[in-house]
């Protein structure tokens, strides 16, 4: 019998948040966890032209956003792109759970979004996950998993 190390499907991912300490912690804590943050943005204008321009394989999207604009819009586009979004905000989005494939509330922990991170890369190599971490909700059919 073979070992192998599992495939790792997320990799590249786009930080989505108005919050400069949030943004900045989060960035640091993702890029020494071996993954590529291909951008960290504030606003949905700049979110959607890096959705239209490069391959992410997750989104960490924040509701309220410095435009004025709303993260759902981000969501939405990011879908039409066929890429997952996490939901990373204070109360979840209600009505937008087929745009995402979960919520983490905040207040979280550098340690409970990396946990979120895994659970989402169990879900979508397995199509469901034991133990959800806290905080974290899973979406749709997703939220049977929890």
């Amino acid at each position: 019998m073979l070992f192998g190390r599992k495939v790792q499907r997320i990799k590249r991912i786009l930080i989505v948040e108005d919050e400069p300490l949030i943004a900045f912690d989060t960035e640091h804590s993702l890029t020494e966890s071996g993954y590529q943050v291909v951008g960290t943005v504030d606003s949905v204008e700049a979110a959607l032209e890096l959705v239209a321009k490069q391959k992410i394989d997750l989104l960490l999207v924040d509701l309220g956003l410095t435009d004025g604009g709303n993260g759902v819009e981000v969501a939405a586009e990011a879908r039409r792109y066929g890429m997952h979004v996490l939901f990373v905000t204070g109360r979840c989005p209600k009505g937008a759970e087929s745009l995402g494939i979960g919520c983490l509330e905040k207040p979280f922990t550098q340690r409970d979004l990396k946990a979120a991170i895994d659970s989402i890369e169990t879900l979508l190599s397995r199509g469901s996950v034991k133990k959800v971490p806290p905080g974290l909700t899973l979406f749709g059919e997703n939220a049977s998993a929890a």
